[in-house]
């Protein structure tokens, strides 16, 4: 799978930037920013040939008061010096980069604006001359890459990982946070306000659907996706619970933070925000021991801009992660990598966007078989014989919705199947091969097109007044990226409805009465 593939893959299993902000906990959701706490502990700062020690500084207030630019904040004191509106002026991220060992390279941080005027435009990187297939673009090394074998120093992953209960996502974004206190002393600041000038926002400036209030939500009204997002969220509801137990095992982990528990330091909402922002920009890197496997890359996503076509990798090679581009750029172009076979649905949950010529887009149907079936074990093992399961998921890819409802065909004739005799000769025969007869070919094709067209009525809105609302040059982006996903799922289940109608078109007797069968395939 590629790099981005399996990212979110594992945080399921197991939210935008990281800013300072003047909200509570309970209004943070729309403030998406990891809050510096002033709850500052004596940790130990550890980072290759740097140790320092930090004086402790306790305030009143749990949060650090800041304006909505103020990115990184070191104490109150700092602060007041900042006039209103005004960033602190340090130094620039790409000249950190290269002060700290990160050689000549081919690109330049470019702005794009924001759609919201209270947030600040995001970067994103561009060509700084002209480049040709196969030119290195940028060589990150190794010292400048977030990975858990950094975080973890020389003690082993499997200290955390085995535990099954937190993810290396989870992992990263509560170190992230961890290093954030600390301000300026961090090894990591300006990388870590880069992820806060960047919000979590990807190529469209949109976060993901995990930070979307309510009403935002209901954009996805009708789309399986919303379901997604609500259990992604709850799963990392679940890490966050476990954050105290894990940072109580692994003590080699969070040792330079010996006072600071986890759920005690960061609310909920903090977290989410942090886990969407390591979300966002977090490598699946190929052919790297375990602990290398995730990778935080300055100059990596969410400043590269993703595309489905895109051949590009972020590569690690010796003592480096680096970028060798696939096409040709001219100067101040943007620098697109390849995201990995990912549906919109995934590109819009982990990354805030959506490729409408992406090629792995797909829906997916659920088709199990009637556990009330007395013939529910022997077709099992039918099914199990030809590859399939007793609840088997088929997926729909776009362009391809023939050959997904061929493949589904014989899975939902052998449901049909209700005479015990007709039950053996399925048993004894070889392949996939059910009695067909007109009246079950016909209830077969009549439930699956019932199916499909019930999909599509779940949908508050049709197709044609997706395509009017997207026409809509000041459409809010959150719901424009929603309306592009809902629209490219519902040409897809037109789609499947119009390959139906053609198969049952060719049916030979058109008078004939589907086939009555008490235990049916369930789809969902």
């Amino acid at each position: 799978m590629s790099q981005m593939g399996l990212v979110m893959e594992v945080a399921y299993l197991n939210t935008t930037g990281i800013v300072s902000c003047t909200r509570t906990a309970s209004s943070s959701s729309a403030c998406p920013a990891v809050c510096v706490l002033s709850r500052v502990s004596n940790p130990i700062f550890r980072h290759g040939r740097k140790s320092v020690t930090f004086q402790s500084n306790r305030c009143v207030n749990r949060y650090f008061a800041c304006g909505a630019g103020t990115l990184i904040a070191g104490s109150r004191k700092e602060e007041g010096n900042l006039k209103p509106g005004v960033i602190e002026d340090t130094e620039d991220f790409k000249s950190w980069l290269h002060s700290e060992g990160l050689p000549p390279c081919k690109v330049v941080l470019k702005d794009r604006p924001s759609h919201d005027g209270k947030h600040r435009p995001i970067h994103y990187v561009a060509a700084s001359e002209d480049l040709e297939v196969g030119d290195v673009a940028f060589s990150v090394p190794n010292s400048l890459v977030v990975t858990l074998d950094r975080v973890l120093g020389n003690e082993s992953i499997a200290e955390l990982l085995t535990t099954n209960k937190l993810s290396e996502l989870a992992c990263l974004a509560l170190y992230l946070m961890y290093e954030k206190k600390q301000g300026k002393q961090s090894f990591w600041y300006h990388f870590i306000r880069e992820l806060d000038r960047q919000r979590g926002r990807g190529q469209l400036a949109v976060e993901s659907p995990l930070l979307w209030s309510e009403s935002e939500l209901a954009y996805l009204s009708g789309s399986p996706t919303k379901a997604e997002v609500l259990g992604r969220d709850e799963g990392i509801k679940r890490e966050y619970n476990e954050l105290d137990t894990v940072w109580f095992m692994a003590g080699s982990l969070f040792q330079q933070y010996p006072y600071d528990i986890p759920t005690e330091a960061f609310p909920f909402e903090i977290f989410k925000q942090a886990f969407v922002a390591v979300q966002s920009c977090v490598v699946h890197l190929q052919k790297v021991p375990l602990a290398r496997r995730f990778a935080l890359v300055p100059l990596g996503p969410p400043l590269l801009t993703y595309r489905c076509n895109c051949k590009a990798m972020l590569t690690a090679v010796e003592g480096a992660v680096q970028l060798v581009v696939d096409r040709p750029y001219k100067a101040g172009d943007a620098i697109t990598v390849w995201c990995g076979p990912q549906p919109n649905s995934r590109l819009l949950l982990n990354y805030g966007f959506v490729d409408e010529d992406n090629p792995y887009d797909r829906i997916v149907v659920e088709a199990c078989l009637d556990t009330e079936d007395p013939q529910y074990q022997d077709k099992r093992m039918v099914a199990q014989r030809n590859g399939k399961l007793a609840v088997q998921v088929f997926q729909v890819s776009v362009g391809r919705e023939k050959e997904a409802i061929s493949d589904m065909l014989p899975y939902l004739r052998l449901g049909y199947v209700s005479d015990p005799s007709e039950m053996q000769s399925v048993i004894s025969s070889q392949g996939p091969i059910c009695p067909v007869s007109p009246c079950m070919e016909r209830a077969v094709l009549d439930q699956l097109y019932d199916y499909f067209k019930t999909r599509l009525a779940r949908y508050p809105t049709t197709l044609s007044e997706d395509e009017a609302l997207l026409e809509n040059p000041n459409i809010d982006p959150k719901r424009r990226v929603a309306t592009q996903l809902v629209r490219l799922e519902k040409r897809m289940l037109k789609a499947c409805v119009q390959v139906t109608e053609e198969l049952i078109a060719e049916l030979p007797d058109h008078s004939v009465s589907p086939c009555p069968a008490p235990y049916v395939p369930i789809l969902r």
